[in-house]
């Protein structure tokens, strides 16, 4: 999930909770700041996920061109975390979906 897919969705919510309030406009600050922050932190993670999944690359990339001091169970490792992670994060994306659909379904 890219970082403008996150503004979108909170964008929407916050269209919504201000349709929920009468239209009142100052009341949406507080959400922003934590949709900020909750954007980061996503940004931030997916870049984890990309830099051990680079990281796994280069390795099974010097073990295949034979350079010393790179061992298989090392580069194995490497793969099977990136791999978690990349697991991990799309399971953030479907549970961040199905709350999203979820609230785009309840009636107001």
């Amino acid at each position: 999930m890219s970082e403008i897919n996150v503004n979108q969705v909170l964008s929407q919510m916050r269209a919504m909770a201000e349709a929920a309030q009468g239209g009142a406009s100052g009341a949406v600050a507080p959400v922003s700041e934590g949709g900020g922050q909750f954007a980061r932190m996503l940004t931030e993670s997916i870049d984890k996920v990309s830099e051990a999944q680079q990281q796994a690359g280069a390795l099974k990339t010097s073990f295949i061109s034979g350079e010393p001091g790179i061992d298989l169970p090392t580069v194995m490792v490497a793969a099977q975390e990136a791999d978690i992670a990349f697991q991990a994060m799309t399971q953030v994306r479907n549970r961040l979906l199905s709350a999203y659909q979820e609230i785009m379904n309840m009636p107001v």
